[in-house]
């Protein structure tokens, strides 16, 4: 039954599955053995499980195919469920594979058992899974195996558990051929409601001024968003993780809104012309709503999702319509061209490019002088610059929970990045493959559960999907001490991971946010550790950065091309108070 799992995943173009072996799970490391050896699906070897979920987690965005993590049974599966609850929040799509003890041995307490009679690993998983099962016969893996994977890839997405018994797993198949084609049964469907898209293309008709939000749904769809906002002439702002999915210097955005946001996303929104906000592919968490912002959540709002669970989140909205995304936008850029039923043509064109004012991130940062200090201890923000500057266009970034994500939510701007898709024919739909994978985009943040460490493991399942896009990992020193030992693997894969550590001997956002709040300095400061030391003790090179000028001195070409990770401990000033506002507004009214 292994190799008829194994078949299944080659059948859907997974080419991974990241785990560690274990007793109850052997069965399915035998099927990848086998699988391996004829150049199918492999697999990759984590130094912790949740680590696994996390590269799985990362794959699956990279790639836009559903990441497959595994363990053995009892502590590999508990310890799975860390990285698996992060993607649930998350909306990640996982296939999480566990072991159990045989089935005849149930009750009797043997090794690891994490059955319903024993540690109920099962129960465990029930809450933070689309599906969750433990297949007690082989002729159940099929069909049980076909439903956990059709939840997966369904809105609203996230992981799904099966746990399978080692003695079901050993079972002989009949054929290991599958029997089902699940490409064909995980097509995303098109359908759209034409009732509903015909009221909002009404409302845009009507609309004075028109703003976007860009939410970390809208991957798929990206392209034909931003023709519309061109095509509308209206505005966007993003939220955290739909930063990535837009050029930081496209004329009409105005920065991003949520959880180390900037104050003109919040002006944009705020402005008493703006009659119509559209909220697309946005969840409405805390750090992707501004914290529950007054400014978002009113009657202006028009909240487009494929998800039923994120329109709940919006019950003060105008008005609501569910579909895929890349089909309502592929249709109201039809309507706009062909003055389609309810669409006008809000823009009179002369070409097929929109032509505004040059827009400049610099304008709407916190502290634009420090974005470009000279100073030692390297300022944070400085190094963000830099960042952007120094590493190829093609780059993915993945900005770790706490300061990282705030530093780099606000202050990473990578330039060349591409405006729009070009139609044919004015507003026919683009032909082919070229758009963008269902998980892209140049900066991948967490939302939500927001797991310390999540950005190592992420950033090496980025890097195995695509070997030919350099990775940066922006991480702090909290989160290498929980799960920097996965930059072995990276050393083990030659995965080209340039790892940048924001050193400044604490729990930064933990210090920071009891100094704002005025509680007390506990908990959150560490002891000097050379984390270049410790890369090169795992086999990685690594470099100290203190300044600017260290950072200038590095052949970003060479750490690109290089096939294997690299570390850059950077001292950063330890004072620097990241952009933590929305944050520490909602702590604060929590009492």
């Amino acid at each position: 039954m292994a190799d008829l799992l194994v078949a299944y995943l080659a059948q859907i173009g997974v080419e991974y599955v990241f785990g560690i072996p274990g007793g109850a799970i052997e069965p399915l490391y035998n099927a990848l053995a086998r699988s391996s050896r004829a150049g199918g699906v492999r697999h990759i070897l984590a130094r912790h499980e949740s680590g696994a979920a996390f590269m799985a987690d990362g794959y699956a965005r990279e790639s836009g195919k559903i990441g497959v993590c595994c363990a053995t049974s009892g502590p590999g599966a508990t310890n799975l469920i860390t990285g698996v609850a992060c993607a649930y929040d998350n909306d990640i799509p996982l296939l999480v594979i566990t072991g159990q003890p045989a089935l005849p041995a149930f009750g009797k307490l043997p090794l690891q058992e994490s059955a319903c009679t024993g540690v109920n690993v099962l129960g465990m998983f029930q809450h933070c899974t689309r599906y969750n099962s433990l297949v007690s016969h082989p002729k159940q893996l099929e069909s049980k195996l076909v439903a956990a994977m059709q939840c997966a890839t369904r809105a609203p997405r996230g992981p799904v558990h099966l746990s399978i018994p080692v003695d079901v797993f050993r079972s002989p198949s009949q054929t290991l051929v599958p029997s089902y084609d699940l490409r064909a049964l995980l097509a995303p469907s098109s359908l759209v409601d034409d009732e509903a898209l015909a009221s909002l293309c009404t409302m845009l008709s009507e609309s004075r001024k028109t703003v976007l939000i860009i939410g970390g749904w809208c991957c798929e769809a990206i392209d034909p968003i931003l023709q519309f906002a061109q095509l509308k002439g209206a505005t966007f702002v993003t939220t955290p993780d739909g930063k990535g999915l837009v050029n930081p210097y496209h004329p009409l955005f105005r920065g991003v809104f949520g959880f180390g946001g900037h104050a003109s996303a919040e002006a944009a929104l705020c402005d008493e012309d703006v009659d119509l906000v559209l909220a697309i592919g946005v969840s409405m968490g805390e750090w992707n709503s501004g914290g529950w912002s007054g400014s978002l959540l009113n009657e202006r709002l028009v909240h487009i999702d494929e998800s039923e669970d994120n329109l709940a989140l919006t019950p003060m909205a105008r008005f609501h319509i569910r579909g895929r995304i890349l089909s309502i936008f592929n249709r109201l850029i039809e309507g706009m061209h062909d003055g389609g039923p309810g669409c006008t043509r809000p823009l009179e064109r002369t070409s097929p490019r929109l032509v505004l004012p040059a827009w400049r991130p610099d304008a709407m940062l916190a502290a634009p002088e420090k974005y470009e200090s000279d100073a030692t201890p390297i300022k944070p923000q400085r190094l963000m610059r830099e960042l952007g500057r120094l590493f190829p266009p093609e780059t993915r970034f993945l900005a770790d929970t706490g300061n990282s994500v705030s530093w780099a939510t606000h202050y990473l701007h990578p330039a060349d990045r591409r405006i729009s898709e070009r139609r044919i024919g004015g507003g026919e739909r683009k032909r082919g493959a070229g758009r963008r994978k269902a998980g892209g985009g140049w900066l991948r943040v967490t939302m939500n559960f927001a797991s310390m460490g999540w950005a190592i493991g992420g950033a090496i399942g980025t890097a195995v999907a695509n070997p030919d896009a350099p990775v940066v990992c922006i991480t702090g020193d909290g989160s290498v001490l929980m799960n920097g030992q996965e930059i072995s693997v990276a050393v083990a894969e030659k995965q080209t991971v340039i790892f940048v550590v924001l050193n400044d001997q604490a729990l930064g956002m933990v210090k920071h946010g009891q100094r704002m709040a005025k509680a007390e300095q506990i908990g959150c400061d560490m002891p000097p550790t050379d984390f270049a030391a410790l890369a090169r003790a795992l086999g990685a090179p690594a470099h100290t950065i203190r300044s600017p000028e260290d950072l200038a001195a590095l052949d970003i070409d060479a750490l690109c091309k290089r096939k294997g990770p690299t570390l850059l401990d950077v001292l950063i000033d330890p004072d620097e108070v990241p952009p933590m506002n929305v944050r520490m507004r909602v702590l604060l009214n929590q009492h």
